[in-house]
């Protein structure tokens, strides 16, 4: 029997023997290769920044996720919703507490959140 990745596009041929845990196997190690490509593209495509302005620069010259400061407030969500398209994603559950300072208000801030553009 031949099989074919579609993560990596490789062809194998399998004997009809042994089948059953070659193919256990392969959906373990695609599972991990398909996993670890998007943690990749996550990082790749995640930005850290401290002010309004390479938030905005950010969002339109590289996009992606960004990471920023926000004060906690809806209203300073909803201005940053107007002036730049960008919504909060989520608050990672699991980003240390970092003292800071709204990228918008200045107010102060104990973590940051995960903004970006839908497309």
């Amino acid at each position: 029997v031949e099989i074919a990745r579609r993560d990596t596009k490789e062809k194998t041929t399998v004997s009809l023997e042994g089948i059953v845990e070659y193919i256990e196997q392969l959906l373990e190690d695609i599972q991990t290769n398909i996993y670890q490509k998007a943690l990749a593209f996550r990082e790749t495509n995640t930005h850290k920044v401290d002010t309004y302005e390479e938030f905005k620069q950010v969002l339109d010259e590289k996009g992606g996720f960004v990471l920023a400061h926000w004060d906690g407030t809806s209203e300073t969500e909803d201005r940053i919703k107007d002036e730049t398209k960008a919504t909060i994603r989520c608050i990672p559950y699991n980003a240390p507490e970092e003292e800071g300072t709204c990228i918008l208000t200045g107010k102060p801030s104990t973590r940051r959140v995960l903004f970006a553009r839908a497309y």
